[in-house]
């Protein structure tokens, strides 16, 4: 009982501060339910309801302490119940086996594969005779057909390869099949023939205008400013990255800078303040305006306004959704008269983000995003207790900009190396010179250039635009060239990082001496991440690659083909060489049949149809994977494509095998419960 009082008195003492861990506790609840293994029936969420009901009650009729805790399941039981929604109301049709044929469907949206070919999405799809009820509503076609001409709104047909969404790489790494049911795609692939226009976009319009509106918008600012810089500033501008080079976007990877290009909240903040700044300055040199009108109000007005225009302008993906919801909360609170910049503004905020997507929980995006303003807001505010920063007045704006830098940097960076297993090293240094251009000439020069469009004078802010982009590339390319400017960093196990955002959470919002207790799990996600262990044996999923750890490095079974895998692989061992140079540290790299011993037994990687042909017999202490399908006579361990399938991708580690699938479990996305569902479409 007196653990229990004591508790009880330390939720009474964060009277006031208890609504900031609102949105944790949702978090807590969306993790929950991705995290499971099966997908819970209906049985579950009536329990659920009636358990929010239940502490909801206790909320209500208990002390402030016990109150705060019943919300608090409350909330974690919300979240995993907002999840579970989310995930059915989005289900649509997955193609459950490869595709080869004709494709037709409405472009709704282009961007740009790893390859750098142009990929378009498409939605309306039809696919030779497959009925209505099993096709795919969107499918994402990589073009790979040569010169293509295409905008949104238009229907095309072309005859291409298509297959569902791949899992997981190797198991517990990122699942795009999830991320692709959230997305609504129920099908990728590419094509290598030419596409045709079979209706324009001017018949075809509905529902993708303001993609064509800013499709063109793009078009007209490449054609002012040409080449890197006219990609660069489209990105900023409409969120439209076709023009953008992959050796563009590696440079701005290496020095840090590639979050210049994402339409997030350092954009929007950027344009809202300098909107919001204009309007206040403007309307207060209007004596009669200033002495009669609440000029601080209408100058948020105008800001949200033109928050507004930027997020239909940037094509509404989630980060600028997520960055509009932040700026929205924070000029909500100037019209009502509160602090603009909290840590009770930035729940909010948050909190709306995972009510209206909680997939987003699990993106880099989300959690960087929400880390470093997060970092921000405590920080400064803290700081601000303290009284003014020391120092002359004409350098406090430096040491202002010094210090965010590193906060939001020490905040990301753990976040990043998980993710993107890289660090920029000298990211601080890019971000120094990049960031103040950015804020004063890039973001201001586009809304003049916004202003000016009707009068047909936007090249004349746009060319000051570009002076402003060119300048952060040359600072991209001289940063990422520096000797050691990007280092390779393991990927950590899974409990890692939330055990590291928990820690850095109580630090940063708990009130009182106790708030020290966060050191703890932040620094055992440290040390756990240092002791985590690779995989010895990774198996790709179609059999075609197979990497094994040595003493240099993994080792890859082949220098080309399934080169993504091969990247993702050697990005998580934290290793920086290409799939080339890790197929040079197998030692019979050259053979069909590749052999190797792992915890006594032997593991073969067959490749070739000839090789296939002269292997017909296999013993028990052997694991044969291969690409193509076997029969083979002996009691051996066969991973050949009708295995894989079932299985997913393979990992050898401690003397166990583990796969994709047995991690993943049986979720909606899963290819068996997709195909079941198919299943009962056509009974």
């Amino acid at each position: 009982m007196r653990v229990l009082a004591r508790v009880d008195a330390a939720l009474l003492n964060q009277t006031g501060y208890l609504f900031q861990w609102s949105p944790i506790c949702l978090a807590v609840g969306i993790g929950l339910y991705f995290s499971l293994r099966f997908e819970p029936e209906w049985q579950v969420y009536a329990c659920l309801l009636l358990g929010i009901t239940l502490l909801v009650w206790v909320g209500r009729t208990r002390r402030t302490g016990w109150a705060a805790l019943a919300t608090g399941g409350a909330l974690i039981a919300s979240g995993f119940i907002l999840a579970g929604a989310r995930a059915h109301s989005v289900a649509e049709p997955v193609l459950s086996w490869r595709y080869y044929g004709p494709i037709e469907g409405r472009v709704v949206a282009m961007d740009r594969s790893a390859s750098d070919a142009l990929r378009v999405t498409l939605d309306r799809v039809r696919i030779g005779d497959v009925p209505a009820d099993r096709r795919p509503q969107r499918v994402r076609l990589s073009l790979h057909g040569g010169p293509v001409s295409v905008a949104p709104g238009q229907r095309i047909m072309t005859t291409g390869h298509l297959s569902p969404p791949q899992g997981p790489v190797e198991p517990g790494g990122f699942d795009f099949r999830r991320h692709a049911w959230f997305q609504g795609l129920g099908a990728v692939g590419y094509t290598r023939v030419p596409v045709m226009t079979i209706a324009p976009a001017t018949d075809a319009t509905e529902g993708v205008r303001v993609t064509a509106w800013r499709m063109a918008i793009s078009e007209r600012v490449r054609a002012i400013l040409p080449g890197e810089v006219g990609g660069f500033a489209a990105a900023v501008t409409t969120g439209d990255r076709s023009g953008m080079g992959q050796e563009t976007l590696k440079s701005l990877r290496a020095s840090n800078l590639a979050h210049l290009l994402a339409i997030s909240g350092l954009h929007m903040g950027l344009l809202t303040g300098f909107v919001f700044l204009v309007f206040r300055l403007g309307l207060s040199a209007i004596p009669s305006v200033a002495l009669r009108l609440p000029v601080r109000k209408l100058a948020a007005v105008c800001a949200l306004i033109a928050a507004v225009i930027y997020l239909l302008l940037s094509g509404g993906n989630v980060a600028t959704e997520r960055a509009f919801v932040m700026a929205s909360v924070m000029l909500g609170a100037v019209l009502i008269d509160r602090r603009a910049i909290s840590l009770r503004a930035v729940a909010v905020a948050a909190l709306i983000v995972l009510i209206l997507r909680p997939e987003t929980l699990l993106s880099p995006g989300f959690q960087m995003s929400f880390a470093a303003t997060t970092a921000l807001v405590a920080v400064f505010g803290r700081l601000r207790d303290y009284g003014p920063m020391p120092g002359p007045k004409w350098l406090k704006p430096v040491t202002g900009l010094l210090l965010s830098s590193a906060i939001a940097g020490l905040a990301t960076a753990p976040i990043g190396a998980a993710h993107f297993n890289t660090m920029s090293h000298y990211g601080l240094l890019a971000n120094m010179l990049s960031v103040p251009v950015m804020g004063t000439i890039v973001v201001p020069a586009a809304f003049v250039a916004a202003l000016l469009t009707p009068f047909g004078l936007e090249a004349v802010a746009l060319n000051v635009m570009g002076l402003g982009l060119e300048w952060i590339l040359i600072v991209s390319d001289k940063v990422s060239n520096l000797d050691g400017a990007q280092g390779y960093v393991v990927s950590p196990p899974h409990y890692v990082l939330p055990m590291f955002a928990l820690g850095a959470l109580w630090l940063a919002l708990w009130q009182g001496r106790a708030k020290w207790i966060g050191i703890i799990p932040v620094a055992s996600a440290f040390m756990l991440w240092g002791q985590g262990q690779r995989p010895e044996v990774l198996i790709a999923d179609s059999g075609g690659l197979v990497g094994v750890m040595t003493e240099h490095g993994r080792a890859l079974s082949k220098e080309k083909g399934s080169g993504f895998i091969a990247t993702v692989w050697l990005e998580n061992d934290g290793d920086g060489e290409d799939q080339k140079e890790a197929a040079s540290r197998w030692p019979d790299a050259e053979n069909a049949v590749q052999r190797f011993d792992w915890q006594g037994k032997e593991v073969i990687h067959i490749t070739g149809k000839r090789a296939v042909q002269g292997f017909e017999e296999c013993q028990s202490n052997q694991i044969v994977v291969s690409a193509v399908e076997l029969n083979l006579n002996g009691d051996c361990g066969l991973f050949d494509p009708n295995r894989l399938k079932e299985t997913g991708s393979l990992a050898f580690s401690k003397g166990r095998i583990t796969t994709s699938r047995e991690v993943i479990g049986h979720r909606l996305w899963s290819p068996a419960i997709a195909e079941n569902r198919n299943l009962k479409r056509d009974q």
